[in-house]
């Protein structure tokens, strides 16, 4: 059982590697073709191919990563987890109705808050999957769903990753600190994606939008413009508030889920 467990786990976590380089190519594909030799050429239809072919690439890999990271060693700890997994992602998915501020959305906090208790494989499935089902019920679906699924995992990769503390008071203030570290890089993340789109054959350098004649530095430049000029209150305003929600609950939603764990998660004492 220890062996297959052992087996399981190593396959989860390649899994999650491998779609999260997918991933990060995916998002950094703009800076990747200007690092490439290349003519001074307007915007090339072939870029766009490229991020529309890894947008397929991404959603693929992420159908077949959280088919393969609700996997359990046993028959019975997979089915409450599966169970536990599509109870937290509805209630958090319903949380998308909640009228939001300037980019401010409660969904982060819980993904956050799951991510630290269940680990960073749970949280990459419950980020990834409460997009998928938010989306599906808002009418949000579009060629960007893959990647904000993608973005909401690492979410709950990076929260799976924090120091656990003994003390109550920094166990809340790391989360607390992560939320609003999330919030900022959620928003650059999906604003990068965009980017190479947001002004396709535009023939004046405005200093903002992207063109595979650029150079990595000028790539650069131009999207740190970009981002601030289109994404930078969102994120701020996003990272405000998931802070802020989890100061406020974070506490009695740890407890919670820690609750509901240990009963997920028990397994009968083998007899003889």
């Amino acid at each position: 059982m220890r062996a297959g467990s052992s087996r399981t786990n190593e396959i989860q976590n390649a899994t999650l590697v491998i779609v999260s380089i997918a991933g990060l190519l995916a998002f950094f594909l703009p800076f990747v073709i200007s690092a490439l030799p290349h003519e001074s050429t307007p915007i090339s239809s072939r870029a766009v191919e490229a991020s529309l072919l890894l947008t397929l690439i991404v959603a693929g890999s992420l159908i077949i990563s959280v088919a393969e990271l609700v996997r359990g060693p046993s028959a019975g700890s997979q089915a409450r987890s599966v169970a536990l997994l599509g109870a937290l992602v509805a209630i958090d998915a319903t949380l998308r109705f909640v009228p939001s501020f300037l980019g401010a959305s409660p969904i982060f906090a819980l993904i956050l808050l799951v991510g630290y208790v269940y680990g960073p494989r749970f949280g990459f499935v419950m980020g990834s999957l409460t997009l998928l089902l938010s989306a599906a019920i808002t009418a949000g679906v579009g060629p960007w769903l893959p990647f904000q699924m993608l973005c909401a995992g690492w979410v709950g990769v990076a929260s799976g990753w924090l120091p656990e503390w003994k003390s109550a008071w920094a166990e809340l203030s790391t989360a607390v600190a992560c939320g609003a570290v999330s919030g900022f890089a959620y928003g650059a993340l999906m604003n990068l994606y965009s980017w190479p789109f947001a002004a396709p054959g535009l023939s004046d350098d405005v200093g903002l939008y992207w063109s595979p004649s650029l150079s990595v530095a000028e790539s650069v430049e131009h999207y740190a413009a970009f981002y601030v000029a289109t994404s930078l209150v969102h994120d701020a305003t996003r990272s405000v508030a998931t802070a802020l929600l989890i100061l406020l609950a974070g506490g009695p939603v740890l407890r919670l889920l820690r609750r509901f764990h240990a009963r997920a998660t028990w397994a009968p004492t083998p007899s003889g």
